[in-house]
């Protein structure tokens, strides 16, 4: 049915003219939504062993050699001031602040284990267990990758 000026149309003949020529020259997009790709690790285990230091190198060497710097910039990028672990310096023979750390990474990532093995690591592997924090972290916190944002446009056919 095409639209002739000098014919008498209906309203309903007319609502159905407009909706045939919307449908007709209607174009629809569909944007694809890409999924998020995250591969962060989520067992109830640490993901790498107190002595694991050939994980990475290189936090291990920076810990090893400059380990007070090393402790403060785990502790910030856990969100903890800068400067707390510095307090250890003035702490007996348990590192409190090591101690803290290490329990509530093991909190903050449903990490299994004991208050008893928290203690022995941070009173005498001191250096290992912030090594070990930090690549926990690091191995948790990636960052999400978006793969396939390019938008895709689908042409609806012509009615006929």
């Amino acid at each position: 049915m095409d639209w002739h000026p000098t014919k008498d149309y209906s309203l309903s003949c007319i609502l159905c003219l407009l909706f045939y020529a919307t449908v007709r020259m209607a174009t629809k997009f569909v944007i694809q939504q890409p999924q998020p790709v995250k591969s962060a690790i989520e067992s109830d285990q640490w993901s790498t062993g107190i002595c694991d230091c050939c994980e990475d190198l290189g936090e291990c060497c920076c810990g090893f050699w400059c380990f007070p710097c090393y402790a403060c910039k785990t502790a910030r990028d856990f969100g903890e001031c800068l400067c707390l672990p510095l307090l250890d310096a003035f702490n007996g023979v348990i590192p409190a602040v090591s101690l803290s750390m290490r329990v509530a990474v093991r909190e903050r990532y449903g990490i299994k284990g004991s208050i008893c093995k928290d203690c022995l690591y941070s009173s005498f592997c001191i250096c290992c267990s912030w090594c070990q924090i930090a690549r926990e972290m690091k191995a948790r916190t990636q960052n999400v990758t978006l793969i396939n944002a390019k938008p895709v446009s689908l042409v609806t056919s012509h009615l006929a």
